[in-house]
């Protein structure tokens, strides 16, 4: 028999369940995300960082969960909601089921409860801070416990998914190659272009992605300084999605200011953030964010619409935008900016997941867009 498990929030609710992962207690800003797929790489992505994530499709687990499809090596979010954990996995591709993979990790998460109600009050109410429990079954001391969760705003959760070391992307087996401290400096005769990666909780599609491009990709931590990026002889650098509040990254704002007009520079999601507040625009905290596989985005240039993955709870404010920056894309959903690019300098940014995975493919072009501005043949 499952344990009982309770979700508790800080305005007083509380919903009770049954834990499908392993017993204990954790704290986080309670999210939704609504993919009916991809529930594997939400699990793996590191930008769910201190945050409980409830998916809005009723049954997850169908299809189990395999190798290829982790998004990094380990599941980072702090817990997990279902209406309906599948015990039953129907897909060749399986290795393990979703239940086996949450206690394999140390995942608390928690089903059979009103996910639908659990939406809608996060989007009247905004996103709020949650305790999931299977030890402390008290509704007053969990309601507590929640508001006492410190949120997302004004903490660097980018240091607790940071790599240790700086690796190559090889598309083998392993994945990465550790540089042992001698770095790759420049490309060898015949490769294609030498992109450096800031990783500040990167997507292991990224740099698949800039691989099949013909890239030769070094990642480096989001805390290394312009003078360790530009050692490597990169010919651009990208900036990688990540957990929280971009604005207390002080170290990566820094470094890519440096780092503008010297290299060309393509960053994503918290990359996008970053290079906005390096540039001298500023963030905000969004009511409720936007997290799913189904988002239309609008290219403001031609006038074309993206259906988007995304990811992110932080976005850029539209009235701080220095005249040097440009928009060029914008969601349809609620006019938020979703892409920015540098009049001056080769730059360019998008807040959504061009590499998506789990998501649609229309916006792989910016893979392309950012090797042509390279300028060196793959």
């Amino acid at each position: 028999m499952q344990p009982t498990a309770k979700l508790a929030l800080e305005d007083g609710t509380v919903y009770t369940g049954v834990s499908i992962g392993v017993e204990g207690e954790v704290d986080g800003e309670v999210c939704f995300n609504t993919s009916m797929t991809g529930y594997q790489e939400i699990l793996t992505d590191p930008s769910y960082r201190g945050q409980i994530v409830t998916m809005t499709y009723p049954q997850i687990g169908n299809y189990g969960i395999n190798e290829d499809d982790l998004e990094s090596s380990r599941p980072h979010l702090a817990g997990f909601i279902v209406r309906e954990h599948s015990r039953v996995t129907s897909n060749f591709r399986s290795e393990t089921s979703l239940g086996e993979f949450l206690k394999e990790w140390g995942v608390v998460a928690i089903e059979s409860i009103d996910t639908r109600a659990l939406v809608r009050r996060i989007r009247s109410a905004g996103a709020l801070r949650g305790v999931i429990s299977t030890e402390d079954l008290d509704d007053a001391s969990l309601v507590a416990k929640a508001k006492a969760s410190p949120g997302l705003v004004g903490r660097d959760l980018v240091r607790e998914v940071l790599p240790e070391m700086p690796c190559d992307w090889r598309e083998s087996v392993s994945k990465w190659t550790h540089l042992d401290g001698a770095s790759r400096k420049g490309k060898a005769e015949g490769e294609g272009a030498h992109v450096v990666a800031l990783d500040f909780g990167m997507k292991w599609n990224i740099p698949r992605h800039l691989y099949d491009q013909g890239c030769q990709v070094t990642v480096l931590p989001g805390t290394a300084t312009a003078e360790e990026v530009l050692a490597q002889q990169p010919d651009g650098v990208f900036l990688s999605n990540g957990p929280g509040d971009p604005e207390p990254l002080d170290y990566a704002i820094n470094t890519i200011r440096e780092l503008l007009g010297k290299q060309p520079i393509f960053g994503i999601c918290l990359g996008h953030q970053l290079l906005s507040l390096a540039c001298g625009a500023k963030t905000f905290k969004m009511k409720f964010g936007h997290r799913g596989a189904n988002q239309p985005v609008q290219q403001l240039e031609t006038g074309s619409v993206e259906i988007t993955s995304q990811n992110h709870g932080f976005a850029v404010d539209e009235d701080s935008l220095p005249s040097h920056l440009e928009v060029t894309h914008r969601s349809l959903n609620d006019q938020t900016i979703e892409g920015i690019r540098h009049r001056d300098f080769p730059a360019f940014s998008v807040q959504y997941h061009p590499e998506a995975s789990a998501g649609p493919h229309d916006s792989h072009y910016l893979f392309k867009q950012f090797i042509e501005m390279l300028g060196v043949k793959c």
